[in-house]
């Protein structure tokens, strides 16, 4: 399965639009996005659980956030699972990293002992209150290498985990050892420019992953689009000659639902419609 990673709700509809039946909201797209800055753990479980909310207000699809470290330590993350249930989250990533984490792609990562982290998983676990799946991340690829991070990876599926995720191998061997010496549904992560070579979708499937994260490719491609725009108005003084460069306004309203809202609109400012509590519901059950 192929995940992208929204940064945001307005990501979030535009990949629910493009046929994707998942998406994740990414921490390294929300504090880039949101805050301006790079993925070392600035952003706070609140902030995140904000985010979630609209996400999960505008979209359908399953949602996978990204709870980074669980914001502290086990009692911190269980919190944060009920926090992130009540949100939208239909599943949480929870990395073994040390707190101020960061991303997963950059040099400079520490992690927590296996014991810890095993016991968060299990906080994530009991604190459960519907299905929502636990995927495990392990960071330890960098400091500890592959047989570690397998070894970490083992230990947080018996503690519940019910997906893992080796973050960052540097190579394809590597990367093909991971769900080959670990029987169990595995993620990886494919960052354009990032530490870990690139795969189609049938290379990872062949080699045994279950899922794909693109995490950061709607966000590094709309970045790419504000710099060419915004430098050709900045040259040209207008758009004139940019026009495929931008969304159309009819389009752009359609990614955010304008025709609900308007329809919406309609129905609370005519009374006509307000004949009684049957034609109310029958009203309600017509709009999009």
């Amino acid at each position: 399965m192929l995940i992208p990673g929204a940064a945001n709700a307005l990501a979030a509809r535009v990949a629910q639009t493009a046929g994707f039946d998942v998406v994740m909201l990414t921490g390294a797209g929300l504090a880039n996005s949101f805050l301006g800055a790079p993925d070392i753990g600035l952003t706070t479980q609140t902030e995140v659980a904000a985010h979630l909310e609209a996400m999960r207000e505008a979209v359908s699809v399953p949602i996978i956030v990204d709870a980074d470290t669980g914001f502290g330590n086990a009692l911190n993350t269980y919190r944060t699972v009920r926090v992130f249930e009540r949100a939208g989250a239909d599943a949480l990533q929870l990395e073994d990293q040390t707190f101020p984490k960061r991303c997963g792609h950059f040099d400079g990562k520490h992690v927590i002992p296996m014991d810890e982290m095993v016991g968060k998983i299990k906080a994530a676990c009991d604190a459960r209150q519907h299905d929502t799946l636990v995927l495990a991340r392990t960071d330890a690829y960098a400091q500890e290498g592959l047989g570690r991070a397998l070894e970490r990876a083992n230990a947080y599926h018996e503690a519940g985990a019910d997906l893992l995720f080796v973050e960052a191998p540097l190579t394809t061997e590597d990367l093909a050892r991971i769900p080959r010496e670990l029987p169990a549904p595995h993620m990886c992560n494919m960052v354009y420019g990032g530490k870990t070579p690139m795969h189609s979708r049938e290379a990872l499937a062949e080699m045994g992953y279950a899922g794909i994260i693109y995490a950061n490719a709607a966000l590094q491609a709309s970045m790419l689009a504000m710099e060419s725009v915004l430098r050709h108005l900045r040259e040209q003084g207008s758009l004139e000659g940019a026009q495929e460069m931008l969304v159309s306004f009819a389009r752009r309203q359609a990614h955010v639902d304008c025709d609900h809202y308007a329809a919406r609109e309609r129905r609370y400012s005519d009374t006509s419609q307000a004949d009684g509590p049957d034609s109310s519901k029958s009203d309600q059950r017509e709009l999009p």
